[in-house]
């Protein structure tokens, strides 16, 4: 198969699709791989290290388009890159569809088949294509929280983890998923006062068991929401439904019971985030304000570690790759009924109930 690796072209996203040593696994099995000029130049993976191990590279994004059957990338396709994806190609990538319209509309009109990682599922219900990027997103929650919450750029002025005779700040956390236990342990490990709430009660036993003490759990309901965003310094929204929306956990009157220069990292913002007042962010400009409540909400968030990002993805990655590559998308995902469950879009039809359910419209079985 023909398999191309574009240049991630969304703002200030440094990842790559495959790393050079996932490259040379697909080459082992005599697949073809072309390579944007400079696509893992953000992750520190130059052009001799793709061309040492066989992989062709090609100037152009259009190129890479053109000459290949299968693209494997980081991000959903921007704009720019929607014209560019025909019936032929296969795209295996994070779309998070129920977040965007447009972009649902734009594969649907190219009747290619687009495979979700964040939809890909095993068998015990966990989603591994996923879980590598939410742990480093949830790592990074607390990281840039901290930050936040310094004075100079608006933050309440509060050091987390506090200092002999003063109490430490206090993190709020939306969701005991991947990205809650992850941003749970960063702000515990800190020495900060943490709350973690979940409505999965085996979730909340899982999380009581771990963690240390200064982590307690709580039933998440709006009444308990409410009660504790009033005296919490960092809130962060981990919540997950399985290619679906995320719901509006924090509605836009909750800001008026938070004290001035509370920061709020929405982690679930590439899903819509669980936020009322949530609205896609970048690197270049992370961060607003409404109400003086401090809004991160970065889409893209492990894409500022792209090193580490894009190991631990080609990590998981990989081996579906070589599934779709080495078998076609059809037979691999007749064979792998976890994969298939990545099937958003194919041939110009919605297949993944979650994303018509977003949108009202209805789904078409493959």
């Amino acid at each position: 198969m023909k398999i191309g690796i574009p240049k991630e072209i969304k703002n200030n996203e440094n990842r790559v699709g495959m790393t050079p040593a996932g490259v040379f696994e697909l080459i082992k099995y005599n697949h073809t791989l072309y390579v944007q000029k400079d696509a893992g130049f953000g992750s520190g993976f130059f052009d001799q290290d793709y061309k040492d191990v066989g992989a062709t590279i090609l100037e152009t994004i259009e190129e890479v388009y053109t000459s290949s059957d299968m693209i494997v990338k980081v991000k959903e396709p921007i704009a720019e890159e929607y014209p560019l994806i025909k019936p032929h190609h296969v795209v295996f990538t994070y779309f998070h569809f129920a977040s965007s319209e447009a972009l649902t509309k734009a594969m649907l009109k190219s009747e290619a088949v687009c495979i979700a990682y964040e939809t890909v599922e095993d068998t015990d219900g966990t989603l591994p294509l996923l879980t590598p990027m939410s742990e480093v997103a949830g790592r990074m929650a607390i990281q840039q929280g901290a930050k936040y919450l310094e004075k100079p750029i608006k933050g309440r002025g509060v050091l987390l983890d506090g200092v002999p005779g003063v109490p430490p700040g206090k993190v709020l956390v939306l969701g005991a998923g991947v990205v809650g236990i992850q941003a749970a342990k960063m702000a515990a490990g800190l020495g900060a006062h943490v709350t973690i709430m979940d409505i999965n009660m085996k979730q909340l036993r899982y999380v009581n068991d771990v963690m240390p003490n200064h982590v307690v759990t709580e039933f998440s309901s709006e009444f308990n929401i409410r009660k504790r965003i009033k005296d919490h310094d960092l809130i962060v929204g981990g919540v997950l439904l399985k290619g679906a929306k995320a719901p509006n956990l924090i509605t836009r009157d909750m800001l008026k019971k938070m004290r001035p220069g509370t920061v709020i990292v929405d982690v679930a913002v590439d899903q819509g985030g669980c936020v009322e007042t949530s609205k896609p962010t970048t690197h270049e400009e992370p961060t607003y304000i409404i109400d003086d409540v401090v809004h991160y909400c970065v889409a893209n968030m492990p894409g500022a570690v792209p090193y580490t990002s894009t190991l631990a993805l080609t990590n998981v990655t990989l081996p579906y790759v070589l599934r779709l590559a080495n078998q076609g998308w059809e037979k691999a995902c007749e064979n792998d009924k976890m994969l298939a469950k990545g099937l958003n879009v194919v041939n110009g039809k919605i297949v993944y109930q979650e994303i018509a359910e977003a949108f009202n419209w209805s789904v078409d079985a493959v």
